[in-house]
């Protein structure tokens, strides 16, 4: 096209009036109010199949598409939508003469309103239907009105969403018939991220249908559940979005009391929930700046709280406790001894809401349900310029894959205590060390850069937690003690066995793991490899 020949817009209007709308929905919520009211702005109503349907029987006039178009539907209701007079009418720009003039020459008339979603074809695949049907629900048509509609929104109004009817009826009302370029153009992006979310759900279900874990191209898809005071600085800004999964945990959670979770909060919280998750008994585990302070299981709830406040009586002021069971009162009373920032559980007595609730600051959370540590997932991390994902880090061991290395066996007891600390290791920063003992963490370092620092660390948070229990000797004395990686030399080891630990698991692997081994026969320790480690970044 030549520059004597480009097409110069005229300048877009504010208000576009309304003659005539089209609607095929299949969520019929508000569909009905919604007709009525267009009727009695006397807007001509097209629309076609159950859509049709639910307004004639209102009482409603309604034009059929195929009447509209003068050319059936065909193919099983495949191609209705997909004609001229109906793309002519969404797309033709109302300033332009040449448009005009196509219209009037096609006998195309105008349609200003488009109310549109799509086939449930997220619905259908979650509910477990088969390759044919979810076929079926992918819509063709539907999302070619949105986009059309959507391009041309200087002049069209998109509806994508129910919740939308009330803000465009009102504008209807306000501006005799006719809705503003504002509003035109807020709808117009959201029916853009709709079909690109429709089309994304699509290519990442065709994605797992062909078994292909890491697709070429990745397709992303979540909706905003709230925006957030900020990130995790107050010059951040930021928002929480939901991936669709369900997956129980801080984006399901029902919220009872508090007030608005923050950006840390929210990561911190999920971290002490996929953690509680791990335990068959009742656990509590607490946790500050996303890493594990206080774990501890036991048949008796309070017993576990107990065990695990013990770990690090000073962490867990302004922390996260998460119980993977119905909270009881008598351990609801002790939290709210404290300055928390949020408590989950998947449901809590009348009583321990009751008491929480005389601390009206203290976010609770109740999830319903616990997350499957053993479900498969995917999990995802921005850099400059792409994504690192994953599959989610659902490594599970028994006692039957551990391999003693040491001269000397575990006992019984040390063995229950070493998967224990290692599931513990699995939510601690790396590197990690967990000293554990009696189904509790006495000791955690966390997120050092050697593993000799962590060891350290954490020796010396048993002991401190000890002086302050005002016990007689450190926690960590015959306690067991967990690795997330291997040692690359024996100092983190012999850091853990002067603390007073007698047994050690490590997922073993490294060029020194002779030289590991042999410090821990000196000093008889039990050691057991796992064959599998669990780095957390």
């Amino acid at each position: 096209m030549s520059a004597s020949t480009q097409y110069v817009p005229s300048p877009t209007p504010d208000l576009a009036r309304i003659q005539r709308a089209l609607i095929s929905v299949s969520d019929k919520e508000g569909l009905v109010e919604l007709g009525k009211a267009l009727a009695a702005h006397g807007i001509e109503i097209l629309s076609t199949g159950g859509s049709a349907k639910s307004l004639r029987d209102a009482g409603l006039k309604v034009v059929e598409v195929s009447d509209h178009t003068g050319f059936p539907e065909i193919m099983d209701g495949r191609v209705k939508t997909l004609q001229p007079s109906i793309h002519g009418g969404i797309l033709a720009r109302r300033t332009d003469a040449g448009h005009q003039k196509a219209m009037s020459d096609h006998k195309i008339a105008g349609i200003d309103l488009v109310v549109v979603n799509l086939y449930p074809f997220e619905a259908t695949v979650a509910r477990g239907a088969d390759f044919p049907t979810c076929v079926e629900n992918i819509d063709i048509g539907g999302p070619a009105l949105i986009r059309a509609s959507a391009k041309n929104h200087d002049f069209v109004t998109i509806v994508v969403d129910p919740k939308d009817y009330a803000s465009v009826l009102q504008e209807l009302d306000a501006n005799k018939g006719a809705t503003t370029l504002a509003l035109r153009r807020k709808l117009a992006a959201k029916a853009y991220a709709r079909t690109a979310s429709y089309d994304s759900a699509i290519a990442n279900w065709f994605a797992a249908q062909e078994g292909e874990t890491f697709p070429e191209r990745l397709t992303l898809s979540a909706e905003r559940v709230q925006t957030l005071r900020y990130g995790e600085n107050p010059h951040q800004k930021a928002a929480f979005y939901s991936d669709g999964s369900k997956r129980p945990g801080v984006a399901t959670a029902r919220m009872v009391q508090g007030k608005e979770l923050s950006y840390n909060n929210i990561g911190d919280t999920e971290s002490a929930y996929e953690c509680v998750a791990e335990f068959a008994e009742s656990a509590i585990v607490v946790v500050k700046h996303a890493n594990p302070c206080g774990v501890a299981v036991d048949a008796d709830q309070f017993t576990a709280y107990q065990k695990a406040y013990a770990c690090d009586p000073v962490s867990i002021f302004g922390g996260i406790v998460a119980v993977n069971r119905t909270l009881e009162a008598k351990v609801a009373a002790e939290l709210v001894k404290l300055f928390l920032e949020v408590v989950i559980a998947p449901d809590a007595t009348p009583e321990a809401l009751a008491i929480l609730a005389t601390k009206k600051n203290v976010r609770v959370l109740l999830a319903g349900a616990l997350p499957d540590p053993a479900t498969a997932g995917m999990t995802l991390k921005s850099v400059a310029g792409g994504y690192l994902f994953q599959t989610r880090d659902n490594g599970h061991l028994t006692k039957a894959d551990l391999k003693v290395v040491t001269k000397r066996s575990p006992t019984a007891k040390e063995l229950d205590d070493l998967l224990f600390a290692f599931t513990v290791c699995k939510h601690v920063k790396s590197n990690a060390i967990v000293y554990a003992k009696d189904g509790a963490t006495v000791g955690v370092g966390a997120g050092q850069m050697n593993r000799r620092d962590s060891s350290r660390i954490a020796a010396i948070r048993a002991a401190e937690s000890g002086e302050a229990a005002g016990l007689a000797v450190s926690p960590a004395v015959g306690s067991v003690v967990a690795s997330d990686a291997f040692f690359p030399f024996a100092d983190g080891l012999l850091a853990a066995a002067e603390a007073g630990a007698t047994a050690i698991i490590q997922p073993g692997g490294s060029m020194r793991d002779k030289e590991v081994i042999d410090a821990a026969d000196e000093k008889g320790l039990a050691m057991v490899f796992t064959g599998m480690r669990h780095f957390r970044h």
